[in-house]
């Protein structure tokens, strides 16, 4: 549970806690027995003429514009709702490209190249379905996060594609965005991304023992008060709170990209809001003090619940 203690004069403490491998069978002829015409010699199957570069480079384009289509979607990607859809339209898209292509027969001398590019289109689309699921788990939170988890795939078909246009001039080149390796990017500890207008005498002192980094983000009515990093196993204290009632949300996560954390994220909100108010007498000034903890506590009495992203003040 999150708890709720008394620090000094009036305070109190809110705490809480995806190459198939395929079996051919071939059947030996008689002796004297003709291969039909057009027939592969150990099938007997027809084997399709190959097209000519002109019919084989309008193929191509008839999906390369789909696919970058496709991928510039998830690239765009605001909100993690957004980006679930987007990734799996772009799944959905790449896998019948895949399949298209696979079918064709190219030019003699684009076959190589032809069966490389198909083959890595083939592992980044069985790879982007996986991402897919690691975005519903929120394993996976941002379109910079997807194409990082995607980078040795992504990279392969990059290349595959590229050298199949040099090739000659065929529309291969699918990949719209820069491909990026995993990062780890983290601010320094108590950076304010919003630092607001501070000139209270109340403080709120936040305590993230989590493992992963977190931005406490706080609301003074619909008004977006202040947020600041904090690192996992640190502290910080804001000073300079101004009376009013706040709501307190806040995110964990890793490799924080300026706006969202890119992996392993989590949204949440307190429960109870904090009120901040200070009262005056002839001899004394009283103000309130409140500390939060972004992980659980023995005791604690201030529950927290998770938010839907797309909800979270950002």
């Amino acid at each position: 549970m999150w708890q709720m203690v008394a620090p000094r004069l009036i305070s109190c403490t809110l705490a809480v806690a995806m190459l198939a491998l395929t079996a051919c069978t071939s059947t030996v002829q008689g002796q004297g027995e003709p291969t039909p015409s057009g027939a592969s010699p150990s099938t007997g199957e027809a084997t399709p003429a190959a097209l000519t570069a002109d019919a084989y480079r309008q193929a191509l384009g008839e999906h390369r514009d789909g696919v970058r289509e496709a991928l510039s979607q998830v690239a765009s990607a605001k909100s993690i709702k957004t980006l679930d859809a987007r990734v799996e339209r772009a799944e959905e898209t790449l896998r019948g490209a895949s399949e298209s292509l696979s079918a064709l027969a190219p030019p003699v001398e684009a076959r190589v190249q032809h069966e490389a590019y198909v083959a890595s289109l083939r592992a980044f689309t069985t790879e982007l379905g996986t991402t897919l699921g690691r975005v519903g788990s929120m394993t996976v939170c941002t379109a910079g996060g997807v194409f990082a988890d995607l980078s040795g795939k992504l990279q392969m078909l990059d290349q595959t594609g590229k050298a199949l246009r040099a090739l000659g001039d065929y529309p291969a080149d699918v990949v719209p965005v820069k491909v990026a390796k995993k990062q780890n990017r983290r601010l320094a500890n108590g950076t304010f991304l919003r630092s607001g207008r501070r000139d209270g005498r109340g403080s709120l002192q936040i305590d993230n023992g989590a493992s992963r980094d977190a931005v406490v983000t706080v609301l003074r009515g619909k008004a977006k008060a202040f947020s600041v990093y904090l690192r996992r196993k640190s502290s910080f204290k804001v000073r300079g709170v101004r009376d009013g009632t706040y709501e307190v949300f806040f995110t964990h996560g890793a490799d924080w990209d300026g706006r969202a954390f890119s992996r392993t994220c989590s949204f949440e909100q307190f429960e109870k809001s904090v009120r901040f108010r200070t009262t005056y007498t002839s001899t004394q000034i009283r103000w309130h003090d409140w500390r939060v903890t972004l992980h659980t506590v023995s005791g604690g009495n201030a529950p927290t619940k998770t938010v839907d992203p797309g909800a979270f003040p950002g």
